[in-house]
């Protein structure tokens, strides 16, 4: 039996429709990629939609905290690579941490300590929620306790952590309470 050739032209037309409609999980996408990330988050302002505001970083807490504490000095910044801790960007773990210093802290009152040690004047870590950066500084507190050689200051606001050197008085550490409660 012989099928005419329009009955096959459209049998060919139908599978190829169908075939566009598929789920696309095989096809390529031939768009050029943007190498600005996408917001995926919106918030609207008067029936305007507007980005959300980007997430907080360790840099940005650091900035706006030294903006009222002028003796505090950034000295690092942790990455993947240089974390002792090995906590960043593990789950429940600080996403973006800095060390600083501070210049109420004589370098040779601290001995012994590694380069960015709290010691020297603090760090700040950011996780992804309060719970987490709560949970980070209950674990110091509680490794700390019985060791007055490894205590220091914690203040948790959201999902900020801030640690501050035991070489700073309780006079002196109170301007960094003040602050840290402003950036969570």
């Amino acid at each position: 039996m012989r099928v005419p050739a329009l009955s096959v032209a459209t049998l060919v037309i139908a599978l190829g429709a169908l075939t566009a409609c598929g789920s696309g999980s095989d096809q390529k996408n031939t768009e050029p990629k943007s190498s600005k990330p996408e917001s995926t988050a919106t918030a609207t302002v008067d029936g305007l939609a507007k980005p959300a505001a980007k997430p907080l970083t360790a840099g940005d807490a650091f900035t706006q905290l030294s903006a009222k504490i002028s003796t505090a000095r950034l000295s690092g910044v942790v990455t993947e690579d240089n974390d002792p801790n090995n906590l960043l960007g593990r789950p429940n773990q600080y996403t973006s941490k800095i060390t600083f210093t501070d210049s109420r802290i004589k370098a040779g009152d601290v001995t012994g300590a590694d380069p960015g040690s709290v010691e020297f004047g603090g760090a700040i870590e950011v996780f992804t929620t309060a719970a987490d950066a709560q949970a980070r500084a209950d674990y110091i507190q509680k490794v700390t306790k019985g060791m007055p050689m490894l205590v220091e200051y914690d203040y948790v606001s959201g999902p900020v952590l801030l640690r501050v050197s035991r070489y700073l008085t309780p006079t002196q550490v109170a301007d960094y309470k003040t602050g840290v409660a402003s950036l969570g």
